[in-house]
């Protein structure tokens, strides 16, 4: 399962959580409970470049991104 970066658009609470691909989007934030938003920054999984986004015009949003090879 891979681990996925939130921040809370209540709080601003920045958090990881180990989540499977089908359950990333009902995350939570642990700390006021408010919705939260994925972050598009940091490590990737082992065999990918660090920096999401880096050197594309994806902008971070690499779902359908040929330039991030996602």
């Amino acid at each position: 399962m891979p681990v996925y970066d939130f921040k809370c658009t209540r709080c601003g609470h920045r958090f990881e959580l180990l989540r499977s691909i089908s359950s990333r989007d009902e995350a939570v934030c642990p700390k006021c409970g408010g919705s939260v938003v994925r972050v598009y920054e940091g490590r990737w999984a082992v065999g990918k470049p660090s920096g999401t986004g880096g050197g594309c015009s994806c902008g971070g949003n690499c779902a359908g991104c040929s330039g991030c090879r996602n």
